[in-house]
């Protein structure tokens, strides 16, 4: 939290049961807020997200778009709030900057060129990196993840309105969970968590509270988990691309059960072997 701005407000809506009003409670509802991405003074994007876990934010968003291979190549980075909204102001180090400046002009290009949306639509769908090996993973294992996820979910508990990203790792379980009114910025928070604080992904899960589109694959794939597990369904296209990851790619986890939609050697019976 920075500022004045809080992750949730405290509303009091007028209550209807049985087609009348009837008594009401008050109800804590997450705040959306436009969050700027600079950098070294030039807007890059402006996303509508939950003001918690920011730096993670910014961080995450700059690793998951490409412009930063690793937390340390943003020189500074500060969070300002203003009137309409919050800046998340980050200075590149030199060649980051030079990369970055080189990528604006080749997506935007000249003006009625014809061509420039083809990068757009390039950058849009453009294949995700390989995911490591990893181990194998037991159907308890995921079990297990997918239930310690709610109990970490402090603005769900509140709101029932948050979408939440979660890292598990065989290690030490789950060790990172992130929240956000956004799927994707829930999930570029626990990139940018985990680059902040060096943890190796490769022999871990992605966990989400969301199903899973394009994006969430390559998110995933850059923060280097090799299991991406999700209580939705997912878009044929998100299973091609975690195919094309060597990613395995479970979804619709219940209480009851799991789908596994590729990647299935990595999925075990009922005891674990992590074997990377």
């Amino acid at each position: 939290m920075h500022g004045k701005t809080q992750p949730l407000r405290t509303l009091s809506p007028q209550a209807w049961r049985h087609g009348v009003p009837a008594p009401g409670n008050c109800r804590d509802v997450p705040e959306e807020t436009p969050l700027a991405l600079t950098f070294n003074r030039e807007t890059y994007a402006v996303m509508m997200g939950t003001p918690a876990d920011l730096e993670d934010f910014a961080v995450g968003f700059s690793l998951s778009e490409g412009i930063i291979r690793a937390a340390s190549d943003i020189a500074a980075l500060e969070v300002l709030e203003h009137a309409s909204g919050i800046e998340l102001r980050m200075d590149l180090a030199e060649p980051q900057l030079a990369a970055l400046t080189s990528r604006r002009r080749r997506i935007l290009g000249p003006t009625g060129c014809g061509l420039c949306g083809i990068d757009s639509l390039a950058e849009a769908v453009r294949p995700p990196r390989p995911v490591p090996a990893g181990g194998t993973f037991s159907a308890t294992d995921i079990a297990q993840a997918m239930r310690a996820i709610e109990p970490m979910q402090a603005l769900n508990s509140a709101t029932r309105a948050v979408h939440a990203a979660a890292l598990w790792l065989p290690t030490g379980g789950l060790v990172l969970v992130r929240e956000d009114v956004g799927r994707h910025n829930a999930l570029d928070k626990l990139v940018g968590a985990a680059g902040r604080a060096g943890l190796d992904a490769s022999a871990g899960m992605v966990l989400l509270t969301s199903r899973v589109s394009i994006e969430m694959v390559q998110k995933a794939a850059v923060l280097g988990a090799p299991v991406l597990v999700a209580v939705s369904a997912p878009t044929a296209h998100a299973v091609r691309l975690a195919e094309a990851a060597g990613m395995t790619l479970v979804a619709v986890a219940r209480q009851d059960g799991f789908e596994v939609f590729c990647g299935g050697d990595r999925i075990v019976g009922a005891a674990t072997a992590h074997v990377a």
